[in-house]
């Protein structure tokens, strides 16, 4: 059996981020981004600074090459073409919290799970994504129309989870739609993520690499994890000079480091074959 952390600790932590998650939605943009830059790139990067660690010893060499084309790719892609980087990462980030955070779950499910962790923050918070969104990239021609259908067809994801979590006694599932629909969007989408994909993953991955505490986990990975930190500092400061709010440096070093977590590990980590073992 494997330990996690314990209960008391753990509870004292939830309750620090939702206390911050309330704090930081009255707060301006900068401290939205803030919290943001913690919640997500500070601790829903854990999860991810295992790739390398589940990847076979021989296919390493391999993977990490593949990793940083992948990785500098999408920052080129980012800095040059951000109208056409920004919904295709919306997208591929949707197909991959669908096939993650609901394995066994039915098709219908999966997808409204993949769809909700990004359409969901539009429901009650339009105006405030649709500004989010053209500063970090997106063409004023086309983020209306984005908005609009993320608007209802996260409504519609939202509803049917709720549903389903009611159905299930599933806390998880209602708390982590819940602050996707009432946060602002940087904060709901923080806090979302933490509860619905990248803490339950960071057990998967402790588990899988045999660690027996969260503790024992972050010091497997810190120094994959110090690297992501330093890139994803360096995108950040250089994108700063473009955009001085922060936000396309935020979402430009997510993707750096998030394109190729979605789109290298599967493949080279065994995900894709268990993935089509489990639909046969």
């Amino acid at each position: 059996m494997l330990r996690q952390t314990r209960p008391g600790w753990s509870m004292i932590g939830w309750c620090a981020l939702g206390a911050a998650a309330i704090a930081a939605s009255f707060a301006p943009l900068l401290v939205q981004l803030g919290y943001a830059v913690i919640a997500v790139g500070v601790i829903g990067m854990a999860h991810g600074a295992s790739d390398l660690a589940i990847v076979e010893r021989a296919r390493r060499p391999g993977f990490l090459a593949l990793y940083g084309v992948v990785s500098l790719a999408c920052l080129w892609w980012w800095t040059a073409q951000p109208a056409v980087a920004l919904p295709l990462f919306l997208l591929a980030s949707a197909i991959h919290f669908a096939l993650e955070d609901a394995p066994s779950g039915t098709l219908t499910e999966r997808a409204a799970r993949g769809v909700s962790l990004i359409a969901t923050p539009a429901v009650l918070h339009a105006a405030t994504l649709r500004e989010l969104l053209v500063i970090a990239g997106g063409p004023d021609a086309l983020v209306p129309g984005l908005v609009t259908a993320m608007t209802l067809i996260g409504g519609i994801t939202a509803g049917g989870l709720m549903v389903l979590a009611w159905q299930r006694r599933d806390v998880r599932l209602a708390l982590g739609t819940l602050a996707l629909l009432i946060f602002p969007p940087l904060v709901g989408f923080s806090l979302g993520f933490l509860i619905l994909h990248a803490l339950p993953q960071t057990a998967i991955r402790q588990e899988r690499i045999g660690c027996r505490t969260t503790a024992s986990y972050v010091r497997a990975v810190a120094p994959i994890l110090l690297l992501a930190f330093v890139l994803a500092g360096a995108v950040g400061a250089l994108l700063l000079r473009v955009d001085a709010s922060g936000v396309r440096a935020l979402f430009a070093a997510i993707a750096a480091l998030a394109v190729p977590h979605l789109l290298v590990t599967p493949w080279f980590s065994g995900e894709v074959q268990q993935a089509h073992l489990r639909a046969a």
